[in-house]
């Protein structure tokens, strides 16, 4: 025990900030935690928790269309977007009371307010509710996330965000997205399984950059046949409202002349970690080029009580990762284990429509690291597809060492794909080989029998 107020502060509630305090408390430490927004943070506010609400809904088009090749005389019914919205609200609030029930249960004095360090072990907490107030505090955990970072163009004042894309009164018939990473291509494939007309604009020459590249351009193949217009090595230089022009208020106009006209156009070219007024420039907290805090291994800034985990950091911005990084924090500051944050081999997957997911090395990342890579793939329509109009073909690969014969890396584009990874990420994680992954029995008839079939 200290003489401070508590032994760990930490600002920000999302899913990082909940695992660390409730952990911590775990171990014995007095432990606070302040938000200013909403518990949960972004991932269940406005951001994986929604997203993937609204990715299920947008694929029930395919399901109505589908289903009278297996008999169902189903007409296609009509969509209440107000109706989808009112409930995915009411379903984030249930998980903001779970997240609030999770501190009290673990004893965390939460504090609901805008907090900020006065100097290393002070913390000034804002509340509307509260006024100011003062505490101190042996560790501080910074813990706030990241914001959408929007581009000083002309006309950007038009444009929306991910975070008001969940509470749209209305969707348009025509619908911009600009970006080209995981918020964009979603968000592309839910307005468009949802009836919009959709321009996905990304200013470099293929979508999703880090991932496979084979699988990008099938993905981005399968989204054109969806009808969503891709317009890649493109930028848009401004953005016009236009009276009287009916839905189609906004004009986009791009660096090559061309011009496109919807009704909202949705900016995700990236996020911003959340530090503005937080005091760390006070404390001598050192902060990268993008705002970042840096820390070290374990999570520790340059200031030795002062640590950070999750985007505000800007490693791996995924909230696993920001759990797994609460997780070694608490370990290395109260479970008398030092555990340092294991960033290699994290799965992950993209909601796009088909959806895509991976774990381990690219094609190209693999070919750069090893002297002799092996690469199995199989393209296949899915079974479920077969009785229907429906022409999508998943793509399964493995990339393989063959000096050791280890799986270096999983990638699949098609239905179920993030649940057929995760169980993947195991094996990967563990070392298997090719011959362990031929040895397994498939499950026939499966999607995921392709990965231990390849030849």
């Amino acid at each position: 025990m200290t003489d401070y107020d508590y032994d760990l502060f930490v600002i920000g509630a999302g899913y990082g900030g909940v695992r660390a305090s409730r952990m911590a408390d775990g171990h014995g430490a007095r432990v606070a935690v302040a938000e200013e927004r909403y518990l949960g943070g972004t991932c269940v506010n406005v951001g994986c928790v929604p997203k993937k609400l609204l990715v299920c809904a947008s694929g029930f088009a395919d399901h109505y269309r589908e289903a009278a090749g297996f008999g169902w005389a189903a007409e296609q019914p009509a969509f209440d977007w107000a109706r989808l919205i009112g409930n995915k609200n009411r379903e984030i609030e249930r998980l903001n009371g779970i997240y609030r029930g999770l501190l009290d249960g673990a004893g965390v004095e939460l504090f609901e307010g805008r907090a900020r360090l006065l100097d290393p072990h002070t913390v000034e907490i804002e509340a509307a509710d509260d006024g100011l107030r003062r505490v101190t505090a042996d560790q501080v955990l910074v813990a706030v996330g990241s914001w959408p970072d929007m581009p000083p163009i002309p006309g950007i004042e038009h444009a929306i965000s991910s975070n008001e894309a969940f509470y749209l009164e209305r969707l348009p018939e025509r619908f911009a997205v600009v970006g080209g990473g995981y918020i964009g291509v979603e968000f592309a494939g839910i307005f468009a399984g949802l009836g919009c007309d959709v321009t996905l604009i990304y200013r470099g020459p293929l979508f999703l950059r880090g991932f496979d590249e084979e699988i990008r351009v099938h993905l981005a193949d399968e989204m054109r046949t969806r009808g969503i217009d891709l317009r890649f090595d493109s930028r848009v230089e401004s953005i016009e409202q236009r009276a009287g022009a009916g839905d189609d208020r906004l004009r986009l106009h791009l660096d090559g002349g061309d011009a496109v006209d919807c009704g909202e156009v949705l900016y995700a070219t990236g996020r911003r970690p959340l530090v503005a007024d937080l005091g760390l420039a006070d404390c001598g907290v050192v902060l990268g080029e993008n705002g970042e805090i840096v820390v070290d291994e374990y999570s520790r800034s340059n200031v030795p009580n002062i640590w950070a985990i999750g985007d505000v950091t800007n490693r791996l911005n995924l909230t696993p990762v920001a759990i797994h990084e609460a997780m070694c924090l608490s370990r290395t500051l109260y479970g008398g284990e030092p555990t340092p944050v294991d960033h290699e081999s994290v799965a992950t997957a993209v909601f796009s429509q088909p959806p895509l997911a991976a774990v381990g090395l690219t094609e190209e990342e693999a070919r750069a690291r090893y002297d002799e890579v092996d690469v199995y793939r199989s393209r296949f329509r899915p079974l479920k597809l077969t009785l229907t109009d429906n022409q999508e073909r998943a793509l399964v690969k493995l990339i393989v060492d063959r000096a050791s014969g280890r799986v270096l890396g999983a990638h699949m584009l098609g239905a179920d794909a993030p649940e057929i990874i995760q169980g993947l990420a195991v094996a990967v994680k563990m070392g298997a080989t090719k011959d362990d992954f031929d040895a397994a029995m498939a499950i026939h008839p499966t999607s995921a029998e392709e990965f231990v079939t390849l030849r």
